[in-house]
């Protein structure tokens, strides 16, 4: 049995209705997205991304509530609420179309010590949600991620966390406009953050 494609009419100007075709179809456009990193072909990957991309991962922090009773001696400047860096300030990674597609040229080159030998992966994608965004002819989409990374015989990493997405509609497909990357662990023992999420 092939799988079946499903194609909506492309209206540029109308906002998308979210119906059960269309989270299907960002689904399965997600899956392929994932079985392209795991079997390494970046450059089909980078078809997938739009030329406006903003790809970002913004750094962890730990930090206690204001109500905590644990640091009761801490002035208000470290009981702050956010625990995420906001987009203006440093990133794990901050990375456009052009930035990205360099990363996987450098990776064909042979002189990316930190994927020499290359690392396999698989990423695993669920509840996925999606709701219109703020542009018409897009679509935002919010995700869960496992990825599993090992290289060489001995190591190995878990990246676990959520993805927010925002897909533009193209007259066959989707284009990833935004994604945002925000890891559950606050400190990462991978020894680089070399691949893609």
């Amino acid at each position: 049995m092939t799988p079946t494609t499903i194609h909506l009419p492309l209206n540029k100007d109308a906002i998308l209705q979210i119906t059960p075709d269309l989270l299907r179809e960002v689904e399965q456009f997600l899956y392929r997205e994932a079985r392209l990193l795991d079997n390494r072909h970046y450059h089909q990957w980078t078809e997938l991304l739009a030329e406006d991309l903003r790809y970002w991962m913004p750094m962890r922090s730990n930090r206690y509530p204001a109500n905590s009773k644990a640091i009761a001696s801490l002035d208000e400047a470290q009981q702050e609420t956010h625990d995420l860096t906001e987009p203006h300030e440093l990133a794990v990674m901050d990375e456009t179309r052009d930035s990205l597609i360099r990363r996987i040229e450098r990776l064909d080159s042979g002189f990316a010590w930190a994927e020499d030998p290359p690392s396999r992966t698989r990423h695993f994608v669920s509840n996925v949600e999606l709701e219109p965004a703020d542009n018409p002819g897009e679509v935002k989409v919010y995700s869960n991620f496992i990825m599993y990374r090992t290289r060489g015989e001995r190591e190995e990493d878990f990246y676990v966390g959520s993805r927010e997405d925002i897909l533009r509609r193209t007259a066959d497909s989707w284009l990833i406009v935004y994604r945002k990357v925000v890891l559950d662990q606050a400190v990462l023992s991978a020894k680089n953050v070399s691949n893609f999420f």
